[in-house]
């Protein structure tokens, strides 16, 4: 029975982290909600490329960065929860899985209050928490 409480937490987790992901992927290439409001600075950041390299403007690494971030919040919900629903012996049996997951959790709750706004903030931290919880119950 524990195990069955202790998967379906970390799968839960999983579908929110998958969630968040899919939506900022959404919002990444579609619509106007992380485009500046202000259109001089959208025009100027479309325009003045980066240090690293002339080849790339800021507004290409903004939509890349935004991009590659959705892309770990995918990765982390649809592995974490194939394994927790199918595989859930082997997430169980390991410890670096388990670390790296609620690692990674934390990473984003930690830039999530730093950087962003209270939604994501808010589904990071609930996801972090689920997940802790899973392993936790598992454990005990």
């Amino acid at each position: 029975m524990k195990d069955t409480i202790s998967s379906v937490l970390i799968a839960a987790s999983a579908a929110i982290a998958l969630l968040l992901g899919l939506i900022h992927l959404l919002h990444t290439f579609s619509g106007q909600n992380l485009q500046p409001r202000d259109s001089d600075l959208m025009a100027k950041m479309k325009t003045v490329p980066l240090f690293i390299s002339r080849a790339t403007t800021v507004w290409r690494t903004w939509i890349g960065f935004n991009a590659s971030h959705s892309f770990s919040l995918i990765f982390f919900g649809a592995v974490y929860g194939h394994l927790a629903m199918l595989h859930r012996a082997f997430l169980f049996h390991s410890w670096f899985l388990l670390v790296l997951g609620f690692a990674l959790l934390l990473g984003y709750v930690v830039l999530a209050k730093l950087y962003f706004f209270r939604a994501p903030f808010l589904g990071v931290l609930l996801a972090a928490a689920l997940y802790l919880l899973g392993v936790v119950i598992n454990l005990a």
